[in-house]
């Protein structure tokens, strides 16, 4: 049967499905408007075209590990309202996806996509519900981990997800690598330790502290000036600020021009001791890798200990290998 343009483009219209896809359904069903409708739904393309602008930033979070430890996911599908991603139907159809990831112990969100569930792919699943829900529905993130034991946690509200991979199993290894997952969530650490950081972020950090430490010291010089002239540095931090306080009379004018002078002049004449920039700058990248490396981090169930002294305290030679935190809109 000729399949006419008109015939294409109408159920375009009516589905939002891409031209070749309506064709094709066309020539399957001979023509039969309803008939390739069904088609494209089945395959998750009706409806889906005309959404593929909108923003999904809603959706769910999940993750489950294997019985054995051996394997984690964390899979996030995004939707558009907090409506839809709360709905009892949405949130099954994200754990019947990590289930069947979890049972196959898929590697990579490629490879998810590409398994079948009742003889239809995940892809095409995934795309299917913004027909079923009538929102944009898109597959956000699948990460996965693999080794000696891996453990996970699910905050509740299925916004927020994490996954660990330990580098042994030891006694007591169930309490302590679910503290670890749950020490994840809530500090968001950005690596292991400040091995696994790279040197090109290393590199920025200490040069930003480096470039910090020397704006303080100048700065302090400046304060030193200005005090000495009888002015409060308060007074005079800013150039809106000084005309502000010259007209509420907490400085004159004179004084006003002077602080200007002082603030332009002095940091060209301060000589800063390098030796003691390098030690301030070495001090702030130490307090970052603190505070962003999850073994450096403060315990939360082990204050003052860190967490890798609370996961040592358990087992001398155990530690964090890898781990994933997903979170709706980061």
């Amino acid at each position: 049967m000729n399949i006419t343009a008109s015939q294409v483009n109408e159920l375009r219209q009516m589905t939002g499905a891409g031209m070749m896809d309506c064709k094709k359904a066309l020539v399957e069903t001979d023509g039969d408007i309803q008939a390739a409708i069904d088609i494209l739904r089945k395959k998750g393309m009706a409806k889906a075209a005309k959404r593929a602008d909108r923003n999904a930033s809603e959706g769910c979070v999940l993750s489950k590990a294997t019985e054995d430890h051996k394997y984690a996911a964390i899979i996030m599908v995004n939707c558009e309202t907090d409506f839809v991603a709360n709905n009892a139907d949405f949130v099954k159809f994200t754990k019947d996806v990590l289930d069947m990831a979890v049972a196959n112990r898929v590697k990579d969100i490629e490879a998810l996509k590409a398994m079948s569930i009742n003889g239809q792919t995940v892809e095409a699943l995934v795309a299917n519900q913004s027909a079923v829900t009538g929102e944009k529905t898109e597959l956000g993130a699948f990460k996965v981990l693999e080794g000696a034991y891996v453990a996970n946690y699910n905050h509740p509200g299925n916004r927020l997800a994490t996954i660990v991979e330990m580098n042994k199993e030891f006694n007591g290894i169930d309490e302590v690598s679910h503290e670890v997952c749950m020490h994840v969530a809530a500090m968001n650490p950005m690596a292991v330790s400040e091995e696994s950081i790279s040197q090109e972020v290393k590199d920025r950090e200490l040069a930003v502290a480096i470039d910090k430490t020397k704006d303080e010291l100048i700065g302090k010089e400046v304060e030193k000036a200005l005090r000495k002239a009888g002015i409060n540095p308060n007074h005079v931090d800013s150039d809106d600020h000084i005309d502000s306080n010259i007209t509420k009379g907490y400085i004159t004018a004179e004084q006003g021009a002077q602080a200007r002078e002082i603030k332009a002049t002095v940091p060209g004449t301060v000589n800063l001791n390098e030796g003691m920039v390098q030690n301030i700058a070495k001090g702030r990248l130490g307090k970052f890798f603190k505070e962003n490396c999850l073994l450096n981090q403060v315990s939360l169930v082990a204050d003052p200990k860190t967490v890798g002294q609370y996961i040592q305290d358990a087992d001398k030679e155990a530690t964090v290998k890898a781990f994933y935190r997903v979170k709706l809109g980061e």
